[in-house]
């Protein structure tokens, strides 16, 4: 009964149009008030200890990093180079995109800073050579949703502090870790370098059957002089990837590198930003890290409370006694996210879910590590559908077009998505196989 006064309140305030934050807030504060005897101080309490993470401060760092490196030329280099090696190819700025966005999203951890950075740029160049509006919008959107599955990813790093020092009981009763942020940034490689080429196969398919244009061959030199200017945005990607992997620094170390190098290859090598805008790139980031983590205060409220009332451990045993197993589970998780996509956005989502279904999943024998890149993909494919999806709104923005026309322009790569999510869903090693092989399993 506790429970269903817990989501009902929840929901309900949630449909008068409050900030999901606000009415994770009041429904915690209301449910203690009225039906609890917890102590209020614990309350206060909780608000500074549920935040009080070393991995949450990775948050705020590749906000800023993503920020200087939008305003600071690097996409546009990395633009060139992804097009001197497919532009003459069916399509060849659409896949050259694809492949933008992906170099993008393995240095940003965003996809709206993906979207921004690379379809501003790019959506005006598409149609200028003839390319159909709704194709580009369509490539753009989809492709930025790679900055969440790509590592480094904010979602990852928020699924791992909703989660982090929670430990579940498995199928023969061992105890089983929450995933860290270092093993879900290993495991986002494969699944992100392969929805990278599905999209750009679709892309490649759709333009190849429309006989869009394409753009001249480069020559080598052409290939090596883009890549050579593109280089110190490259660079940032083993310096993440390779400093988290050989042990040099922690996720959060590596956010903390990252914002510092982005500012200096933007403001010193490539100089495309001057020092009197970085207090509006340090504001910016400002805004967006604050909203970010007071939906995480408000949401750690929320699980201490469901914790409290002991409603994970009841939907465990409920879901155990109901003999599912966990095929079904998996498909009731992507119903349940992909609803829950309709009607708020991705942090929220998985501060809200993962703790429940957490020790659940593990129960059913499902790797953690699996459970977060299974959600991560869910968060992309519900950035790109209405009403909600944030890259659409973005891409609105970039591309001058309505959202019921966006909406229309994305189903070929939406579809692709789906598609995906059931290959990610049902086959755990896309995900596992690589933190495995690196000895991080």
């Amino acid at each position: 009964m506790n429970s269903l006064i817990i989501f009902a309140l929840l929901i309900a305030l949630m449909l008068t149009g409050m900030p999901i934050s606000i009415a994770l807030g009041l429904t915690v504060l209301t449910f203690m008030f009225t039906l609890t005897s917890v102590p209020i101080e614990s309350v206060a309490l909780k608000l500074f200890t549920g935040i009080e993470s070393f991995e949450i401060m990775a948050i705020p760092f590749f906000i800023l990093a993503g920020n200087f490196l939008t305003h600071g030329g690097v996409a546009r280099r990395m633009i060139n180079f992804a097009t001197s090696m497919v532009g003459h190819w069916y399509g060849g700025l659409g896949l050259a995109g694809v492949l933008a966005c992906a170099l993008f999203a393995a240095i940003s951890g965003s996809s709206p800073a993906t979207v921004v950075a690379i379809g501003s740029i790019l959506m005006p160049a598409m149609v200028k050579q003839g390319f159909p509006k709704r194709f580009g919008a369509g490539v753009i959107t989809t492709s930025g949703a790679l900055g969440i599955l790509i590592p480094p990813s904010i979602v990852m790093v928020i699924y791992a502090v909703a989660t982090g020092g929670s430990v579940a009981l498995g199928p023969t009763g061992q105890r089983v870790s929450s995933a860290s942020v270092g093993q879900l940034f290993m495991a986002g490689v494969i699944p992100g370098l392969l929805l990278a080429t599905l999209l750009g196969m679709t892309t490649f398919y759709r333009a190849w059957r429309n006989d869009y244009p394409r753009m001249p061959r480069a020559s080598w030199a052409e290939r090596f002089d883009a890549f050579r200017k593109s280089i110190w945005g490259l660079l940032l990607i083993l310096i993440v990837l390779g400093g988290i992997y050989t042990g040099m620094f922690t996720p959060t170390e590596a956010a903390a590198m990252a914002a510092v190098y982005a500012f200096v290859i933007a403001v010193f090598v490539y100089r495309d930003m001057s020092l009197k805008d970085v207090p509006r790139v340090l504001l910016g980031s400002a805004n967006m890290s604050a909203m970010i983590l007071y939906i995480i205060t408000n949401a750690v409220l929320f699980s201490f409370m469901m914790t409290n009332e002991q409603i994970p451990q009841q939907l465990t045993a409920w879901i155990t006694a109901m003999g599912v197993n966990k095929y079904t589970f998996l498909l009731f998780v992507n119903v349940l996210l992909l609803v829950a996509g309709n009607v708020m956005e991705a942090s929220s989502i998985v501060l809200i879910t993962a703790p429940l279904l957490f020790p659940i999943a593990v129960s059913l024998g499902i790797h953690p590590v699996h459970l977060g890149i299974l959600m991560t993909v869910n968060m992309e494919v519900g950035m790109c559908h209405p009403p909600v999806g944030l890259n659409l709104y973005v891409a609105s923005g970039i591309a001058k077009m309505g959202i019921t026309e966006l909406t229309i322009a994305v189903w070929p790569w939406l579809l692709t998505m789906l598609g995906f999510l059931v290959v990610v869903t049902y086959v755990p090693e896309l995900s596992l196989w690589l933190p495995r092989l690196l000895g991080m399993l």
